[in-house]
């Protein structure tokens, strides 16, 4: 998760898309070409990438954008699974700070859960290097 932000009160997401842009620039030092976004950044405030597309949007949509819109829709799901297992349905302490801190720790919780699930597949792939280079050298031995 690249960044995760409250938003209070009923805010339209439209409104945030210029903010979100220009912080994703500042903390990976590349410029954004393209954001693909869900229908509400319909009528978006931000002229900064290049073009800004919108789910089941039909116009302009062709090749390697048709491609990064559907990819888009593999990232919903992983969304779906921080509201529910970050309880962002329902934050019990109350204020705006305690929202925005749920926000930040489901998806500071996320990425450890990434970083944790990496580990686990880097380990054990030097542990199968290792066994299977024992098990080569136990068969290169000659018998005593």
């Amino acid at each position: 998760m690249l960044h995760a932000r409250a938003l209070p009160g009923n805010r339209y997401d439209g409104h945030s898309l210029g903010t979100i842009i220009e912080a994703t620039e500042t903390l990976t030092g590349c410029a954004v070409e393209r954001a693909y976004v869900d229908k509400g950044y319909r009528g978006r405030n931000t002229d900064r990438p290049r073009r800004v597309f919108i789910s089941g949007q039909k116009r302009g949509v062709f090749g390697v954008i048709e491609r990064e819109l559907r990819r888009r829709s593999a990232i919903e799901p992983i969304i779906g699974h921080m509201k529910s297992d970050g309880h962002l349905g329902r934050c019990h302490p109350k204020g705006r700070e305690s929202d925005a801190s749920n926000v930040i720790l489901t998806a500071v919780g996320h990425n450890l859960r990434r970083v944790i699930a990496w580990l686990r597949d880097l380990l054990t792939s030097i542990l199968i290097i290792l066994w299977q280079a024992g098990v080569r050298s136990q068969a290169l031995k000659p018998p005593s």
